[in-house]
């Protein structure tokens, strides 16, 4: 008799969850953005996803991992909460060489994207479009905005999932905007709430330890977008603990 050669699954691939439908990935939420930093690419990406999936679910906290382009499908593979890509353009599958077409995240197992991040700029006239075709995939969105102005505009014209508030002059500082300017966040929880009740709002920027979290909360935020303060750091497990003590055990 012959012998099979196909080899047995690897255990440690966990089945990506299918596509939500509602595009919702959970409140209170926190979001790991891996950025493209050395340390959170390749298999720093996947290190830094364990730990997140495995202290998050520890706490009883939603979480997700924004991760660069080339880890994604390995990411989406091999951890069981969602994987968002850090981008997406609004364009239909076919011909489209470079472009970051929702469709084909969706069936590569990611769960969403942010768009409009400081970094990766999208500009009003181009999110609408974007966010249609993720939702046409079962993908969630999450928008960033600089001020609580363009967030509650965005949220009128979009109706994202997620919108994340993040002045520019914070990101990747060591002072939160919960801290230095906590109008922004009851100025955009209040606007957005009116504009688009689907909306949840994310605080970003700057955060860096759960006292910042728990007031982020405390100012009608329903989580937290995040990067450096993890990705950078030499104890990322330590921060990780510190930031998620700042959610309400369930």
């Amino acid at each position: 008799m012959a012998t099979s050669t196909r080899s047995a699954p690897d255990p440690s691939e966990r089945r990506p969850r299918p596509p939500d439908p509602e595009g919702s990935l959970g409140t209170p939420l926190l979001i790991l953005n891996l950025k493209a930093y050395p340390e959170s690419v390749g298999p720093g990406a996947l290190r830094l996803g364990k730990l997140l999936q495995r202290l998050g679910e520890r706490r009883g906290v939603p979480t997700a991992l924004a991760a660069s382009a080339p880890d994604l499908g390995t990411l989406a593979r091999l951890l069981t909460i969602p994987v968002l890509a850090q981008h997406a353009d609004d364009a239909p599958p076919g011909p489209r060489t470079g472009w970051m077409v929702p469709a084909a995240l969706g069936a590569a197992g990611v769960r969403g994207s942010l768009l409009g991040h400081s970094e990766h700029p999208l500009s009003d006239r181009e999110l609408p479009g974007v966010v249609r075709r993720l939702k046409a995939s079962g993908l969630a969105s999450v928008i960033c905005a600089g001020e609580d102005r363009q967030a509650i505009l965005r949220a009128r014209q979009c109706h994202p999932d997620y919108l994340a508030v993040e002045p520019p002059e914070l990101i990747g500082g060591h002072v939160s905007v919960s801290a230095a300017r906590p109008e922004i966040i009851s100025r955009a929880v209040r606007g957005i709430r009116r504009a688009s009740r689907k909306t949840r709002v994310l605080c970003g920027a700057g955060i860096h330890t759960g006292e910042d979290v728990r007031r982020a909360l405390d100012l009608g935020a329903q989580g937290v977008l995040l990067a450096s303060a993890v990705t950078l750091s030499p104890t990322p497990e330590r921060v990780l603990r510190e930031l998620l003590a700042g959610f309400p055990r369930r």
